[in-house]
């Protein structure tokens, strides 16, 4: 199996970020042309999400056409708006009698304490980012629906280590290409699935960080914190022929790879959604398995991406900047 490059290495996949640096928000489209099959698994207790029901297998439509994924909370959600704008000039959507509806399907995080609370990605917001769109690799870190990102929220506000958007690609022995990109806004820690290690935990006062598994076992987690300001959403996206069942499955199987790597995972106050976009370019018989595999493999590649990728932003340190140990 080869690993290199970002999501818009899978063929058929265009992908661009819209992003307020100074607000410390943005969003992130991707683009998967008119005959994508779209699948969805939500996780967690506070998601924010939309046309989410209708990639149930038993639902009527079976494309998508676009994903968005977006900071500001359920304001965010209308950057969907400026997305669909953007396919309908070009005439792509589901074609009914009275011309093409685009399906977006969207999910949101909550960034709305760092920054401008007063500040949210919108219709021209979303617009912007689908224009922007292309196969080039997609960056990586604080931009885009990463840009307000935080991460490892077990200590409270003031020990939170920046997170972000990260993406990864990888082709298996067949050919068949998965990639994902996933925005990393987790109350958890963030660990590094292949040797253990703690890239990003809550800090201490004396610069340590934390494991935030244990605080919480150990009683140190202060109970009247805050936990509704997190969710991680992202996207895998493969050139593989799958169906809306299949593509749902892959959905939830990826989210093994946030499992990995975020401690814990899937909380109360986390909404973690992920998406699956199958483009079908490639003739290869299915292999589910592998591309099961190949999809918890590049989630978890892109969680450590984002948060090794990002950059402080309103006061709020990367792990890039921080001299640190475990406390």
């Amino acid at each position: 199996m080869v690993t290199a490059g970002t999501i818009t290495a899978v063929p058929g996949i265009a992908a661009g970020h819209w992003t307020d640096a100074d607000a410390a928000t943005g969003c992130t489209v991707m683009l998967c042309g008119e005959s994508a099959v779209g699948g969805v698994a939500v996780r967690g207790g506070s998601p924010g999400t939309r046309e989410t029901d209708l990639l149930d297998p038993m639902r009527r439509v079976d494309r998508v056409h676009a994903i968005l994924l977006s900071g500001g909370s359920a304001f965010g959600l209308a950057a969907a708006d400026g997305v669909q704008r953007w396919l309908e000039e070009r005439g792509i959507g589901f074609e009914t009698p009275h011309g093409c509806v685009p399906i977006v399907p969207a999910a949101i995080l909550y960034d709305l304490g760092v920054g401008r609370a007063d500040v949210r990605p919108d219709a021209t917001a979303g617009y912007a980012a689908a224009d922007a769109a292309s196969d080039a690799p997609l960056a990586s870190g604080s931009v885009g629906a990463g840009t307000g990102a935080t991460v490892a929220k077990g200590l409270g506000p003031a020990g939170v280590v920046k997170g972000g958007i990260g993406s990864a690609y990888c082709t298996l022995p067949s050919g068949v290409s998965v990639g994902a990109a996933v925005a990393v806004n987790a109350w958890g820690g963030i660990h590094d699935h292949r040797d253990g290690g703690l890239i990003a935990g809550p800090r201490r006062d004396d610069g340590t960080m934390a494991d935030p598994l244990e605080i919480i076992l150990s009683g140190e987690y202060p109970p009247s914190d805050v936990t509704m300001t997190n969710t991680t959403i992202g996207i895998v996206a493969t050139d593989a022929g799958l169906d809306k069942a299949q593509a749902n499955f892959v959905a939830s199987s990826a989210h093994d790879g946030l499992a990995l790597t975020i401690r814990p995972c899937h909380t109360m106050g986390d909404g973690d959604t992920l998406f699956c976009v199958a483009t079908g370019h490639n003739p290869s018989p299915v292999n589910m398995t592998a591309i099961v595999a190949a999809a918890t493999h590049v989630v978890a590649l892109a969680v450590i991406d984002a948060v090794r990728s990002a950059a402080g932003l309103a006061g709020i340190p990367a792990v890039g900047e921080l001299n640190h140990g475990i406390g």
